[in-house]
């Protein structure tokens, strides 16, 4: 099987963790990036979530998109699963996606559930804030994220304006 594609819009543009042998621009048509999902793991916990991005529908969102050897699908399609569904708050799904260059390429994605219990809806900056204020799970604290998250998409020279109201809500010079 050939190689593919793998759609990153928030951690694994900064922390990919799988092996892959090209990285381009591309943007997603249909979805937008959000802090739209309670974390009960990775930032948050049950008692006290936090919020991590997800694709929820209406927009569009610039990413990265990863080409992996196709050689190497199963082992990073089930390290895509074991990372992203460990609630299956996401749904994994094949979209299409337009590279920097005009070239459009399938690519897998991780789409969040809007039926799941997790899904936060749309929320507006300052609610948002407060709920990533103080959280913390097992992969860290909820402001990192959301900061190290939008410092890696300012390094790209990727603007996400709803996300930057939200980090300086946050952390507040």
């Amino acid at each position: 099987m050939g190689d593919f594609w793998v759609f990153g819009y928030g951690s694994l543009i900064w922390r990919p963790g799988f092996v892959h042998v090209e990285t381009r621009r591309a943007r997603l048509h249909g979805y937008r990036r959000s802090l739209c999902v309670y974390s009960f793991v990775h930032r948050g916990t049950r008692q006290r979530p936090g919020l991590v991005l997800g694709l929820d529908h209406g927009g569009s969102c610039v990413g990265l998109a990863f080409r992996v050897p196709g050689d190497l699908r199963e082992e990073v399609i089930a390290y895509l699963r074991e990372r992203e569904l460990v609630t299956n708050v996401y749904l994994e799904r094949t979209v299409r996606i337009r590279l920097d260059g005009g070239a459009i390429v399938e690519a897998v994605a991780y789409i969040v559930d809007r039926h799941h219990e997790q899904y936060a809806g749309a929320l507006d900056p300052a609610h948002a804030a407060g709920v990533v204020r103080g959280a913390i799970g097992q992969s860290g604290n909820n402001e990192d994220y959301v900061l190290s998250t939008l410092e890696h998409l300012e390094a790209l020279g990727i603007r996400d304006h709803w996300l930057e109201e939200v980090a300086r809500l946050v952390a507040p010079l």
